[in-house]
């Protein structure tokens, strides 16, 4: 039976690792394997109904489904393997203070590969979308358990031994580009104007 099964490829293992999630280029071996075999992992994934996305100048590499106005003929019959992720207005708040705290560690000049958010910092930005909210206890469980959601997404992940220490992953400036954070931006500054987070619309992200 086993000599029925094709010849092992090493570009398996990057292929795999895209399909749970993202691939950054300090992964080493999958991202060198990745960038190697490029065209080969391009026509499989295809054949499943995705699209290989890769960043250089970001330094990541990830699958989304074929958007409809590219998606080939005959592609429409394949269920879909991702599915868009709606987020909450915490999650969105979240998404945009993260994304912020992004973009002035890319404008520091620092030796430091990764951008790091502490939560207790995160938390003084986070509780100002809250105005109708005085539990600070309440607001601190909500804000840790949307840091919890946000790393299921890939947005983040806990850095070291201290668990109020986040990485912020770059998959972030991807997933939501400088268009949909403007939006979800003025939707957020709109809500807590009026204090009413219910009129808040929900955001999909891919």
């Amino acid at each position: 039976m086993r000599s029925e099964y094709p010849e092992y490829r090493d570009w398996s293992v990057p292929t795999v690792r895209l399909l749970q999630g993202v691939i950054e280029q300090e992964d080493g071996r999958s991202w060198d394997v990745l960038m190697s075999n490029v065209s080969q992992i391009e026509q499989f994934v295809a054949r499943l109904g995705l699209q290989l996305v890769i960043d250089e100048s970001e330094g990541l590499a990830y699958l989304r489904q074929f958007r409809e106005e590219d998606q080939p003929d005959g592609y429409e019959a394949i269920p879909k393997l991702f599915r868009s992720s709606r987020l909450s207005f915490g999650q969105s708040v979240l998404a945009v203070l993260l994304r912020e705290a992004l973009r002035q560690f890319e404008e520091e000049e620092t030796h430091d590969a990764k951008c790091v958010a502490e939560e207790e910092i995160l938390f003084e930005s986070w509780k100002s979308f809250f105005p109708g909210q005085s539990d600070e206890v309440k607001l601190q469980k909500d804000l840790h358990v949307t840091l919890k959601k946000l790393e299921e997404l890939g947005f983040v992940r806990r850095f070291g031994q201290d668990s109020s220490s986040w990485e912020v992953r770059r998959i972030l400036k991807a997933r939501l580009t400088a268009e949909i954070l403007e939006h979800l931006h003025d939707q957020l500054t709109q809500a807590v104007k009026r204090k009413q987070a219910s009129e808040f619309s929900a955001v999909d992200v891919d």
